[in-house]
């Protein structure tokens, strides 16, 4: 079981991931992290830049979002990565970016098609796209769930997306993947329609990826 100073460093690993790949610009954008067993959830502070932070200013909050540990307050997104631990306990890591491909479908309300195979791979599905709501309350997380499907992605209309997994370096991945395939969608719908990829061929792609792909614990 990892510590909470663990924890820490694992979330400021999650924030320093999405500045350095460009997922994020200033202060946007935030990775958390949840320890299910002590019931804290490890958040970026608000409006700090990414170069300067350390895993000892990350900030500690209960599921409620009572701040218990660090010297800032937290993002102003906490209420929505809340809301996803509060009724996914499956999810242990949520990053949320304005990545401009991904964006870029959020802002025309669409979803991301599986058009690639490296889209059937990492996500299973397609990416969906969650209708624009207001800031208040738990309205963004609720948008969030309603949308989830298996993909550990969800875009929201004219905003940007937010990934997850059973980690915060999963949910990492998972936001640059999303940008990834985003970026190859966008500019292959500039130059004429592509089609998705038959159901048969998703399932394909996404069962090799996930059992056979790389190595084994064993190697």
């Amino acid at each position: 079981m990892a510590t909470l100073e663990e924890l820490c460093r694992e979330v400021w690993a999650a924030n320093l991931g999405i500045y350095r790949a460009g997922l994020v610009t200033m202060h946007s954008g935030n990775a958390s992290g949840i320890d299910r067993r002590r019931g804290r959830v490890v958040i970026k502070p608000s409006g700090m830049d990414y170069e300067t932070l350390k895993p000892s200013d990350m900030v500690v909050t209960d599921l409620e979002g009572r701040k218990l540990r660090g010297r800032w307050n937290p993002s102003v997104d906490l209420p929505h990565h809340l809301y996803l631990y509060r009724h996914c306990p499956e999810i242990g890591g949520v990053v949320h970016t304005h990545s401009n491909y991904a964006t870029s479908f959020a802002l025309l309300g669409r979803p991301i098609p599986v058009y690639l195979t490296a889209i059937a791979d990492e996500f299973g599905e397609a990416i969906p796209c969650a209708p624009y709501t207001d800031n208040v309350g738990d309205h963004i997380g609720q948008a969030i769930l309603k949308a989830r499907g298996k993909a550990p992605a969800v875009l929201l209309a004219h905003h940007g997306a937010f990934t997850f997994g059973p980690t915060p370096r999963a949910a990492l991945k998972a936001a640059v993947m999303l940008e990834d395939v985003a970026k190859t969608c966008h500019l292959a719908c500039l130059l004429g329609r592509p089609k998705p990829l038959p159901p048969e061929e998703v399932r394909k792609w996404y069962e090799r990826y996930h059992t056979t792909y790389g190595q084994s614990k064993q190697r």
